[in-house]
C-alpha cells in the first residue's frame, strides 16, 4: 500500500509540474511547430557523394552489393556497371549503374551503413516523406539518394 501511494505521489507531481513549467509541455502544433531532432537521430539512408558540383559522377559506391546482401528486408537493388570510372584516387572502380532503395520496405535499421566498407552509405535524418501514391513514390533512386558530403 505504501508503494502505490508513494507511486500515485509522483504521478500527480509530474502532472502538476508539467502545467507550471513551459519546458516541460511536450505537445506541438506539429506541421507548423517541429521539435529539434537529438544529433543522434538516423532515419533513411543516403549516397555519399564527394561533391555537390557532380553528385552521380562522385559517388563513393563502387557497387560491392554488400549492402544489398546484408539487407533483411531486401530493399535495396542495385546493377553494377559494365565499365569502369576512375574514383576519387584515379584508380578504376566499378559504379552503380542502378541503385534503388524501396522505403516502404526499409525498416531503418542501418545495417546498410554499418556493412559498407567504403563509408558510401550513411543514415540521414529525414523522417518526412510520406507520399499519396502507394507503389512507386517511395522508391527513391541513385539521384534522389545522393548527397554531397564534405
Amino acid at each position: 500500500m505504501k508503494g502505490l501511494l508513494q507511486g500515485l505521489r509522483i504521478t500527480a507531481r509530474n502532472l502538476v509540474g508539467s502545467f507550471r513549467d513551459p519546458e516541460r509541455l511536450t505537445t506541438v502544433a506539429y506541421p507548423e511547430q517541429k521539435l529539434a531532432l537529438p544529433p543522434q537521430f538516423r532515419s533513411f539512408p543516403f549516397l555519399v557523394a564527394g561533391s555537390a558540383e557532380d553528385p552521380i559522377g562522385s559517388l563513393r559506391c563502387v557497387a560491392c552489393l554488400i549492402c544489398q546482401k546484408e539487407c533483411p528486408p531486401a530493399c535495396i537493388h542495385i546493377e553494377r556497371s559494365t565499365d569502369k570510372k576512375p574514383d576519387a584516387a584515379g584508380k578504376p572502380q566499378f559504379y552503380p549503374a542502378q541503385f534503388d532503395i524501396d522505403f516502404s520496405v526499409c525498416m531503418n535499421c542501418g545495417i546498410c551503413a554499418e556493412v559498407c566498407p567504403f563509408d558510401a552509405i550513411r543514415m540521414g535524418q529525414d523522417y518526412e516523406i510520406a507520399t499519396e501514391e502507394r507503389a512507386l513514390a517511395l522508391t527513391w533512386n541513385r539521384a534522389q539518394l545522393t548527397r554531397a558530403v564534405p
